[in-house]
Order: C-alpha cells, then sequence, then structure tokens
C-alpha cells in the first residue's frame, strides 16, 4: 500500500522577492510530490521563509518559527534572516536547519532528511509556469538578485550579496510562460531594477530568433510587446 504524501505547511513572510523564493521552493516540493498543508497541525512539517530587514520584520520571523515549533515541531527555515543563523538558533535552538535567502537546494536537503521524498513522476501536476502564490491575474517577475550600492540605513547587500542579474533571455522565456497561463499583469521585481545588467556588461542572451541585451531599456522594451501590463518596482534611486 502506498504511504501518503508528506505534507509541508508553508509560511512566506517580507517583500515580493522572498514570496518568489517561495514560489519556486514550493514548485520544487510540488514536483516532487509533496503536498501542501494549510494549518500547521495537519503537516508533517513546516517551512518559514523569513524576512531580515528590520527589527519588526525580524520579530515577526521569530515569532512564526515559534508558532510552527508549538503547533508542529518539525521547523525548517530559511530567508533574509537565515543569514544570521545564530539569532534564531539563539532563539530557536530547535529548529531542524536554517540557511539564508536563494538557498532551494538546502531546504530542499532539509526536507528530504526530515521527510523522504515520494515523488513519482507520472503524477507530476506542475504546472509550466511553475506554483504562484498570487492571484492568477498577477505574477511576480525577478530579473536580478543582489545590490551593488552600500546605503548605510540598508541591510539587503549583506542578506542578498551583490548584483547578480539574470540574462534577459531567461526573464523573457519566463515571462512568456506566465502569459501564456493567463496573466495580465508582470511585476518585475529585483533589489534595484535600473541596475540591472551592470555586473554582466549588459551581455546578450538569445530569445527566439534573436539576441537581448541583458540591460534595463531594452528588457522593458521586449516585455512591453507580450500585450500584458508591466509595472517596474524598485527602480533606484
Amino acid at each position: 500500500m502506498d504511504r501518503p504524501a508528506p505534507r509541508i505547511s508553508f509560511v512566506s513572510l517580507g517583500c515580493p522577492k522572498a514570496l518568489v523564493d517561495s514560489e519556486r521552493i514550493v514548485t520544487r516540493l510540488r514536483a516532487e510530490g509533496y503536498e501542501l498543508a494549510k494549518t500547521h497541525a495537519g503537516a508533517d512539517a513546516v517551512i518559514v521563509n523569513t524576512c531580515g530587514f528590520l527589527d519588526s520584520a525580524k520579530a515577526e520571523s521569530l515569532a512564526a518559527i515559534r508558532a510552527g515549533l508549538e503547533e508542529n515541531g518539525k521547523v525548517i527555515v530559511t530567508g533574509c534572516m537565515g543569514a544570521e543563523p545564530e539569532q534564531i538558533m539563539a532563539a530557536h535552538p530547535g529548529v531542524l536547519a536554517v540557511s539564508g535567502p536563494q538557498a532551494y537546494d538546502s531546504v530542499m536537503e532539509a526536507v528530504h532528511r526530515a521527510l523522504p521524498a515520494p515523488h513519482d513522476p507520472f503524477l507530476d501536476l506542475v504546472p509550466e509556469q511553475g506554483v504562484k502564490l498570487t492571484p492568477r491575474h498577477y505574477a511576480y517577475l525577478k530579473i536580478s538578485e543582489g545590490c551593488n550600492n552600500t546605503c548605510s540605513f540598508c541591510i539587503i547587500p549583506k542578506l542578498r550579496g551583490k548584483l547578480v542579474s539574470r540574462p534577459a533571455g531567461d526573464v523573457l522565456r519566463e515571462a512568456e510562460k506566465l502569459v501564456r497561463a493567463g496573466v495580465k499583469e508582470l511585476l518585475v521585481i529585483s533589489q534595484d531594477t535600473g541596475a540591472y545588467g551592470i555586473d554582466t556588461r549588459y551581455a546578450a542572451s538569445s530569445f527566439g530568433d534573436r539576441e537581448v541585451r541583458t540591460k534595463f531599456i531594452d528588457l522593458a522594451r521586449e516585455l512591453g510587446s507580450l500585450g500584458v501590463w508591466t509595472r517596474l518596482h524598485y527602480v533606484y534611486p
């Protein structure tokens, strides 16, 4: 008799960039056959994607971890606050694992240790565009990670690292999948949208039958041709 699929309760805190990270983790979980639970008590483990930008966000993250431990007992922590694991372990030494932002492999390894994967490739039901945690009419489109600015008031470079831009072709292919899935509004996000491509010296990548530079204005022009609303967020300064 087949055992039931393990169930994961997922908490996503913080900004839209963190939500995109959560979507990627959830997509991998569903691709491997894990199910999502609506409550901690009804899950086999809890994942908390934390925020560490402000003291209030850290307090909210620690409270979410505490709730997971009290209601379930098995908690895996990831996200920006995970970049400072000593704070989490000092407050909640009983968590199963702690990893920083974008640490998708580390999260999945922790899940596998706690709950062996039930993956059956014949039952994969993950949509082409991945699992989205937003309403169907819009989706976040992350174009880069990190920031090269050193603003004294901002901790983001410490948590997310230096600017790393996605190739324009990769971004545009993801955008096309989202549009095919029915998305009507693309919300372009990053830590510093205006700096997109600086780290690559605006290197070109293939998209369809043409080359597109990894440059903010070129990407915006291509996204504008997809026939949906496109909003640009986090443009510095």
